[in-house]
């Protein structure tokens, strides 16, 4: 009898320690996040600054819904770092889609190089894999928002063309 009454112990501890174990867990929601309501928007760079004295820069033009960003980077070079076919006289474009989040004062975007229809990339002319940068934020406001590069210490210059108010989706 010791032996069964051991056994029926340990099964009534199981019983317990799983039912304490999922009454404690619960399901987040299969929904996106909300983001940050300061960024949602369609942002866009109008002006690099010293553009003119850069042999390259890239202008930002930014999308942002909910958790979610699309980031369109359009390059001018005086120097062809590329084959000739992908160099199209100095001027191109990439894309990337992502999630961002904000920490205190960062940024912090991880997304992945894309087609011009935000679908993945795998080959073809610039860049492909990763799309993984933080910001400083040095300045926001309704029309406003000013990002410093934590990679190259370069500034963006971001004006708001359009407000967008999130809407979550399910995932």
């Amino acid at each position: 009898m010791p032996k069964n009454n051991q056994k029926l112990k340990f099964l009534y501890v199981m019983f317990f320690t799983a039912i304490l174990l999922y009454s404690s867990c619960s399901r987040r929601p299969n929904i996106q996040g909300k983001g940050e309501e300061f960024m949602q928007g369609v942002w866009n760079e109008d002006t690099v600054a010293f553009s003119h004295k850069r042999s390259n820069y890239t202008q930002h033009h930014f999308k942002i819904t909910c958790d979610s960003i699309y980031i369109d980077l359009v390059t001018h070079s005086k120097i062809n770092f590329y084959e000739d076919s992908c160099y199209h006289n100095g001027i191109w474009k990439e894309y990337a889609k992502g999630v961002y989040a904000v920490r205190g004062d960062t940024l912090y975007v991880g997304a992945t190089f894309t087609h011009a229809n935000y679908k993945q990339k795998i080959s073809g002319c610039y860049r492909i894999g990763r799309y993984d940068k933080n910001f400083l934020i040095k300045k926001h406001s309704t029309d406003t928002l000013i990002l410093e590069s934590l990679n190259d210490q370069s500034e963006i210059r971001l004006a708001l063309k359009e407000k967008i108010t999130c809407v979550q989706k399910e995932l």
